[in-house]
């Protein structure tokens, strides 16, 4: 109670920085993201949370991309029966979500905030829950893991766990490296090694 007391107060006393007010939902879908994602940047600009969950896409979407070339259903298209041309165009949507984080990413990497960055200050976890869309597989997930610096993981590296790694394992050690020490999460079996130098992992 104390610390939410602390916490409030110090919110009171910051001066929080003057923003447009958008007028509605875009249509655009880049814009959207980019709204979202600044909204976000900006909750944690002014230290109103530190944790956050973000879908770049729903489950089961029907959205087409024609804005980059893919006029396609998002979901019937993840069913790409390992065609190449499906692939290929399931593979422009995938990159196109995630350059909507990387314009997060940097411009949290130019908010300065104590000795360092904003970015330097979070932690990210950016993946999905499918690794294979077309055969519902969760094995191999491509994650990476951005930021945290001041929690000491270093970045560019590409790390691959033995086959069977529970994701939760992950789970455990980013939840430690944050300060929140758990025995156990979901299915965990333990906290990873090396995290503290990765970037990317596959479990």
């Amino acid at each position: 109670m104390e610390r939410r007391i602390q916490k409030a107060e110090q919110q009171n006393a910051r001066e929080l920085p003057v923003v447009d007010q958008p007028m509605g939902i875009p249509t655009d879908y880049g814009e959207h993201a980019t709204l979202m994602l600044d909204l976000l940047a900006l909750a944690y600009q002014t230290d109103l949370t530190r944790v956050s969950t973000f879908m770049l896409a729903r489950e089961v979407s029907s959205r087409a991309y024609p804005e980059i070339g893919v006029s396609d259903s998002h979901h019937p298209l993840s069913h790409h029966a390992n065609e190449a041309a499906k692939l290929e165009r399931l593979h422009t949507i995938n990159e196109y979500h995630f350059r909507q984080f990387a314009r997060f990413i940097e411009k949290l990497a130019k908010l300065p905030e104590a000795d360092g960055t904003m970015l330097d200050h979070s932690l990210f976890l950016y993946g999905a829950g499918i690794s294979d869309s077309n055969q519902h597989s969760y094995v191999d997930l491509p994650l990476a893991i951005v930021g945290g610096k001041s929690v000491g993981i270093k970045g560019g590296r590409y790390v691959r766990y033995p086959a069977g790694t529970p994701l939760a394992n992950l789970h455990v050690t980013l939840l430690d490296k944050l300060g929140l020490h758990v025995e156990k999460f979901g299915d965990s079996t333990g906290p990873l090694d090396n995290i503290a130098e990765a970037v990317l992992s596959s479990i």
